[in-house]
């Protein structure tokens, strides 16, 4: 048997531009691939047929289209690849956030996937320590929610006690928590609430580094923490 046969399974992922930014020149607006509705689709009907694990849903308060309502449209269009669906922290209410995701997955039969993203309330900036602190909380309400589990919480952003909603996940579990952020404060967030943190390219030492340090970061909460890898694929003729 093969070193590589003994590896862990990987999963390789896909992206769709809800946020305007799939252009064939970078940088370059294209109105033809304008972020809508049917151009997404068909994105993720492509990376289906073309056998991806998932597609990354992004979110983006002024760039596109929302990110929570294209999921539930294309469900009923898919079968097999999953929705990596990004929420942004500061925009919802974290009880009926859970509500939506538990909907999603139903929908989804089991396949749907989370990217927490550490967002502002548009048009109310805050700091990086208090926002990526709420998202702490706004994670933890959802795992407990998601797992089925009563919630009391006496945070510094909220304050809730509730009973999970009657329409859970397929697994009445919650759903795995991508995350990501190189700040000391988004590294803290990671450790303790996300089940997988993702990277971006960089130097092999350098993503040895990182992983290095969320693996003891996660290991002093008694977690353990998968890792991802994303990158923009550029594909011309020649190099130059």
């Amino acid at each position: 048997m093969s070193d590589q046969s003994k590896l862990p399974p990987v999963e390789v992922s896909w992206f769709s531009a809800l946020c305007d930014d799939d252009y064939e020149f970078l940088g370059v607006p294209d109105e033809q691939l304008r972020s809508s509705y049917e151009h997404c689709r068909d994105i993720v009907l492509g990376a289906e047929r073309g056998g991806f694990d998932n597609i990354l849903l992004p979110s983006g308060y002024q760039l596109g289209i929302d990110t929570i309502a294209f999921a539930g449209g294309i469900a009923p269009l898919i079968s097999r690849i999953r929705l990596l669906v990004a929420v942004r922290c500061g925009e919802m209410w974290p009880p009926q956030l859970a509500r939506q995701i538990a909907t999603l997955d139903r929908m989804l039969g089991g396949r749907l996937t989370i990217n927490i993203i550490s967002s502002e309330l548009p048009g109310q900036p805050m700091e990086s320590g208090p926002r990526y602190r709420r998202c702490v909380e706004v994670m933890r309400i959802l795992r407990t929610l998601l797992d089925s589990e009563s919630l009391a919480i006496d945070g510094e952003f909220y304050k809730v006690k509730l009973e999970p909603p009657r329409v859970g996940t397929v697994s009445r579990r919650c759903p795995p928590m991508y995350f990501g952020g190189l700040s000391d404060d988004a590294r803290e967030a990671a450790a303790e609430g996300c089940d997988v943190y993702l990277m971006w390219p960089d130097t092999l030492d350098n993503v040895k580094a990182i992983i290095d340090d969320l693996s003891a970061r996660a290991a002093r909460r008694g977690r353990k923490l998968r890792f991802g890898y994303r990158v923009h694929v550029v594909v011309r003729e020649t190099e130059s």
